[in-house]
């Protein structure tokens, strides 16, 4: 079990800039790797570090009240299908936003579709976060798998019948 208290940061793997403490230690609560305050891994180009668990944790508990009966207050079960398909609907404001060139009417001083791209993160790292999901191992293994794919070579792109997309 790992040292935990106010000294320290939650560390990822395969942080950038890599994590070089020299005494970093495994957090036996949820398994994460654990740092000094100011490893070079606890900041990137001078912000905090974050990881995707942090970002889904944090949007959970932010949209706590879309998970519970407005009247009763009691948790509610939600669909699967319905959140993913609010997820598709972001994206979809955020490609017209780019067709119009559009700024958003929220947050006018920014294009469209930035902020629906933020509203479909939002939205994935509250379902992820809700359902468990463990995006920081995902993304590292699918970012390692992706970069050995034959079908994402240059030349197997412009082949017959390759991806053009």
């Amino acid at each position: 079990m790992g040292h935990h208290n106010d000294d320290w940061e939650t560390c990822t793997v395969g942080s950038v800039p890599p994590c070089t403490c020299s005494t970093r230690t495994w957090d036996g609560r949820d398994g994460s790797l654990l740092h000094a305050a100011g490893c070079p891994a606890q900041t990137a180009a001078g912000a905090d570090v974050q990881t995707l668990n942090d970002y889904a944790r944090a949007c959970r508990a932010a949209n706590d009240t879309w998970w519970h009966d407005p009247q009763t207050g009691q948790p509610i079960e939600r669909s699967k299908g319905e959140l993913l398909m609010l997820i598709v609907s972001e994206i979809a404001e955020a490609m017209e936003g780019e067709r119009k060139e559009l700024m958003d009417d929220k947050l006018p001083h920014r294009p469209m579709a930035e902020v629906e791209l933020v509203d479909a993160l939002i939205r994935i790292f509250d379902y992820a976060g809700e359902h468990g999901y463990d995006l920081d191992g995902a993304y590292q293994e699918k970012m390692a798998f992706n970069a050995t794919r034959a079908d994402h070579k240059p030349e197997n792109r412009v082949a017959a019948g390759g991806k053009k997309w």
